[in-house]
């Protein structure tokens, strides 16, 4: 198998991977393209002329720069509110369980994109940030229910792609998005709000069937175990891994996760209900964690890819792409490579180069297609700036810039993107998952808002060429940053990731994975006293067939 040289399953039973697993990996992992449905549709939507009559956004009374505000505020405030919902879902994840925090964001997601349609009525825009921030607190969730979720009930040869499935996702619900906005500006007449009602409806209908799914899906046997549902956890985990509960994979899982979970109570012991919060900021090798996940939200965001997924027309614009229907149009295409990106990274490469090498190669391809685009509009200033009159060589280094759009997307889908939402999936330990998840995601959607908020002012304050030149720096500080800070943690389990941690912090990122390759966690010592165990009963059998004979 491409993954690893003993298959998808590693040293564990074959059974492990089966349909239930997938279909639980399929239900949340769709939940990625709640974030993408918005980002692609947001900023399509505010092209399409219904839009920008209804709501204003080239009222000949504002500046340029009011209008870029506007604009802004518009797009934005679905970060917003997942800056609540990133903050809340901790709670709620941990307090209900991840299949209710589900169903719980699906309605507040269906809530606010009702009320954001409704504004199609009176053209409020009162609804309209109503609306969206109600649903961002939604979208804002999955971030943290999703992930966390995913990691927890994979196995670990197979966890990177399981989270993966997240973030694969996202690009889903990007390229749907942005075929729906060219198709409805190709066959709905501009005089009527339908024209971005409908690719917005898109919000529903994944909502709904996210919803409706959950119910079939398995709860999370470490969530179960930790609030003292054993039996139930063993029904779960045993469905999910399509083995007996008496079967010594499932009993050794089932003891690893008690293990991790009691060496955390015992060091926890007496603390009051701050206690996890204060264990999160200080204890050194907690530190550690929430280093990498402050630095890996801070540089992905401001590495500019989020802003081109948003303002993707308006780039295509600035590279020579003529005509709204043709900025659209590239726009489409621009989702499909990156959807097809995020599924070659999930399947092929993150689970089998490993989790290091995927996001530097990300970078490095994000950071050489930035740096052109930003020469590109040092140089050639008449392009941005809406003249035609372009020289033959001129065109054919527009046509390189526009290239590098779509070099930049599969750099992301490959690096950042896959990694910002699995290094923090699985970094934390039990107890501290679900709020750790929490912290990283709020810390995105933080960043997110101000990337999607200063992105059209940056444009007119920094030009659209100083503007990429910030986004190229603030790339290759990451491809710095992931070379000294970011450890290797593909293929080894949730519970076993402590041995990285505990590691002096100057190890961590370029010698944890060789310094721990020995150490394993419970599930792992009893699989290889298994495999001892068949080779020793091989070896008998082989001398009872020559005495025999």
């Amino acid at each position: 198998m491409l993954w690893n040289r003993k298959g998808l399953h590693g040293d564990a039973p074959k059974e492990v991977i089966n349909w239930k697993l997938w279909y639980g990996v399929f239900v949340f992992g769709l939940m990625g393209a709640a974030r993408g449905l918005d980002e692609g549709l947001i900023g399509t939507s505010a092209k399409q002329p219904s839009f920008i009559k209804l709501f204003g956004l080239r009222d000949p009374s504002l500046s340029k720069f009011e209008q870029a505000q506007l604009l802004g505020n518009i797009a934005s405030m679905v970060q917003m509110g997942s800056i609540l919902g990133a903050l809340i879902a901790f709670y709620l994840t941990d307090k209900i369980g991840r299949l209710w925090a589900t169903r719980q964001l699906c309605a507040l997601w269906v809530l606010g994109i009702t009320i954001f349609l409704c504004a199609s009525t009176n053209g409020s825009l009162a609804m309209v940030y109503v609306g969206r921030f109600i649903a961002g607190v939604g979208i804002g969730q999955t971030t943290v229910v999703a992930p966390t979720y995913l990691a927890e009930i994979a196995p670990r040869t197979v966890r990177g792609l399981a989270v993966c499935m997240f973030s694969g996702s996202v690009y889903l619900g990007i390229m749907l998005a942005y075929f729906a906005s060219w198709g409805s500006r190709m066959h709905i007449s501009s005089s009527t709000n339908l024209q971005w009602i409908i690719p917005n409806l898109m919000h529903i209908y994944f909502a709904s069937i996210i919803c409706g799914l959950s119910f079939f899906a398995k709860e999370s046997p470490r969530w179960l175990i930790k609030v003292g549902r054993h039996e139930q956890a063993a029904k779960s985990l045993s469905n999910l891994r399509n083995l007996d509960q008496d079967h010594w994979f499932v009993l050794s899982e089932i003891m690893d996760i008690n293990d991790q979970l009691d060496r955390e109570r015992e060091a926890t012991h007496g603390t009051t209900w701050f206690g996890p919060v204060r264990e999160l900021f200080t204890i050194k090798t907690n530190r550690y964690r929430l280093m990498l996940s402050v630095f890996s939200q801070l540089l992905s965001q401001w590495s500019g890819a989020s802003s081109i997924t948003i303002y993707a027309a308006d780039y295509f614009a600035m590279m020579g792409t003529t005509g709204d229907n043709e900025a659209l149009y590239a726009t489409a295409i621009f989702g499909v490579v990156k959807f097809v990106s995020a599924i070659i990274c999930a399947f092929f490469l993150i689970d089998y180069i490993g989790r290091k090498r995927s996001l530097m190669t990300g970078i490095t391809l994000q950071f050489l297609s930035m740096l052109y685009m930003a020469l590109f509009l040092v140089i050639d200033k008449g392009v941005a700036e809406g003249n035609e009159d372009q020289t033959p060589s001129q065109k054919r280094a527009a046509m390189g810039a526009i290239v590098m759009i779509y070099v930049s997307g599969f750099g992301w889908a490959l690096g950042w993107n896959s990694i910002q939402y699995l290094i923090n999936s699985e970094i934390y330990p039990l107890r501290l998952r679900a709020l750790g998840g929490s912290f990283a995601m709020t810390f995105h959607f933080v960043n997110q808002y101000g990337n999607s908020k200063a992105v059209p002012s940056m444009f007119i304050g920094m030009t659209t060429g100083g503007t990429m030149f910030f986004f190229s720096t603030i790339t290759a500080i990451g491809l710095v940053w992931a070379w000294f800070f970011l450890p290797e943690l593909a293929n080894k389990s949730l519970e076993a990731v402590d041995a990285v941690f505990a590691l002096p912090w100057y190890q961590i990122g370029r010698r944890g994975k060789e310094l721990t390759q020995n150490i394993g966690s419970i599930n792992t010592i009893v699989s290889q006293e298994k495999e001892k165990m068949e080779m020793q009963e091989d070896v008998r059998e082989v001398n009872d067939a020559s005495r025999r004979g």
